[in-house]
């Protein structure tokens, strides 16, 4: 009966991310530890690998239609690979099951989500239809210069804060993700945004949970099964995208998420 709730979980996740591009991790690991009583660090090490292998197709579509920035991707990787390492070999010296690691997690996890839900909001008010237009003539102007980041060090800095994030919750890498490139890339458009998000996020992710399996922080069945109902979920919400109130989905999300974070912080 369990796996039947999993498969159903990970369709309704994909569903959701398929409809919003709100990212996997913050809604997936919460679910699990709430709904399923899944152990935090199990939670996290697996929705890390959860998130890379969906996040594998989407970068694959985004290439095909040269809409992935590879500048940008190597120099958001370049602070978030090596950040995303450091957690991990401070996570093995405490133990990924410990009480103290536990609270790492759960309070890190509480506070990631709080910036989601806010980053989800930003998201609400700055991809409006006035605001898409008004921003797409200002990046055509300044096309040549679209993955110039306003300074080289901010997309190294800020990556290396999303890796740690990541790898201590599996949440950081959506929204909070295109939060940040919107304003370290002002001038890059965003469909190149959108793919550059995903793409990164598939070698942190993967670098992440493959550190987390090595600590025995991933259930392989429960993986599985989230990914057999989760890759039709994302099928359906991006042909239905067009056709749901999807300002009005991005805003109860984000309730939902700070109820979450909230939650998590008061354990």
């Amino acid at each position: 009966m369990h796996e039947l709730a999993f498969v159903f979980a990970g369709f309704a996740v994909g569903l959701i991310v398929g409809l919003t591009g709100v990212g996997g991790g913050s809604l997936m690991t919460p679910v699990l530890i709430f709904f399923f009583g899944v152990k935090p660090h199990l939670a996290i090490g697996t929705d890390l690998l959860f998130a890379a292998f969906t996040k594998m197709g989407g970068t694959v579509s985004m290439a095909r239609q040269r809409l992935v920035p590879w500048r940008v991707v190597g120099q958001l990787c370049a602070g978030s690979i090596p950040a995303a390492l450091l957690s991990l070999w401070a996570l093995q010296i405490l133990g990924p099951a410990s009480g103290t690691a536990q609270r790492i997690m759960t309070t890190t996890l509480g506070f990631a989500l709080l910036l989601t839900a806010a980053a989800t909001l930003y998201k609400v008010v700055a991809f409006s239809r006035e605001r898409q237009a008004a921003d797409h003539a200002k990046r055509v102007a300044g096309a040549e210069h679209a993955t110039r980041p306003r300074h080289w060090v901010l997309p190294v800095l800020l990556g290396a804060v999303i890796g740690t994030m990541v790898t201590f919750t599996s949440v950081g890498a959506g929204a909070i993700g295109v939060t940040v490139l919107l304003l370290v890339y002002p001038l890059l458009p965003l469909p190149r945004v959108i793919g550059a998000d995903i793409a990164y996020a598939v070698p942190l992710t993967l670098v992440a949970g493959l550190g987390h399996a090595t600590l025995g922080s991933v259930d392989w069945p429960l993986l599985a099964q989230l990914l057999a109902g989760s890759l039709p979920g994302i099928w359906l919400g991006s042909r239905l995208v067009t056709r749901t109130p999807e300002r009005l989905i991005r805003s109860a999300l984000s309730l939902l998420l700070a109820w979450a974070g909230a939650k998590l912080i008061m354990i």
